[in-house]
């Protein structure tokens, strides 16, 4: 069953009107009256509809199902320093399909800001869009909320949460070591753009509550570390792979996992 998002208020009758948008993928995509779609607002409610009209510029379709899904287990927020280009593009893409709760965008000092701030005019709606089809592939019903960027000193503050983690490359501490024996409901995580962060931005970091880790001995980029480290966090609190939380077993503990790391199933 093809599946759509559309926003909540256009999901509150049982008598669904189909949007311009979405009248235009379902021709493309030659779907016709008589058959149904999934549809999904991003909070969380799940909707099986009946198309039951559809013409060149209008359509409806008939609620036959709703279901309201939880929320994750975990919540996550990323607080990624602008990389160059197009490729937090691809950090909030893979962001979405991990499960990331949040995603804040910040400007660093290694970062470009002036480039940054001309290339961020008017971007926000096209990164709406990228959240929303990566939420509807990876059958997400709960979109990630997503911040205006703003400068990293100003952020810092402002952030609390359970554990708060910035991944550096100096860090003598490995991840693994910070979370063991943790059960953590809400992270937060700091990765750098290109360049990586300034040693007064650690240093801000810190003074704020958070925890220098290392990502091991290979230097990741900027796009890259945010999704190892989501996928990693997810893996042991959150819902990948269906695992639930309390993966990591304390020191010397025996498991019959491959991995010395995690706990036996």
């Amino acid at each position: 069953m093809r599946r759509f998002f559309l926003p909540p208020d256009l999901l509150q009758r049982e008598d669904v009107c189909l949007p311009a948008d979405l009248l235009q993928h379902l021709k493309v995509l030659r779907i016709s009256v008589g058959e149904r779609i999934e549809l999904f607002d991003g909070r969380g409610q799940r909707v099986q509809a009946l198309i039951t009209e559809l013409h060149k510029s209008s359509g409806q379709a008939r609620v036959e199902q709703r279901r309201q899904e939880p929320r994750p287990p975990l919540a996550l927020r990323l607080i990624q320093g602008i990389p160059k280009g197009s490729k937090i593009d691809l950090v909030l893409q893979k962001g979405t399909e991990l499960g990331i709760s949040r995603f804040s965008p910040v400007y660093c000092q290694h970062g470009d800001v002036t480039l940054a701030a001309e290339r961020l005019a008017g971007r926000n709606e096209r990164w709406q869009k990228i959240i929303q089809e990566a939420a509807r592939q990876s059958g997400r019903c709960h979109l990630p909320q997503l911040d205006e960027p703003v400068a990293l000193d100003t952020l810092l503050p402002r952030v609390e949460d359970d554990m708060l983690l910035v991944a550096w490359e100096q860090a003598a501490e490995p991840l693994y070591d910070k979370l063991r024996n943790k059960r953590p409901q809400g992270i937060t995580f700091l990765i750098g753009p290109e360049g990586g962060l300034a040693g007064e931005e650690v240093a801000m970091a810190r003074d704020v509550g958070f925890q220098t880790v290392s990502l091991g001995p290979r230097i990741l980029r900027s796009e890259t570390a945010g999704i190892a480290v989501a996928s990693i966090l997810q893996y042991l609190f959150g819902d990948l792979g269906s695992a639930g939380a309390g993966r990591l077993a304390p020191a010397g503990t025996n498991c019959r996992s491959s991995h010395p790391a995690f706990e036996a199933e």
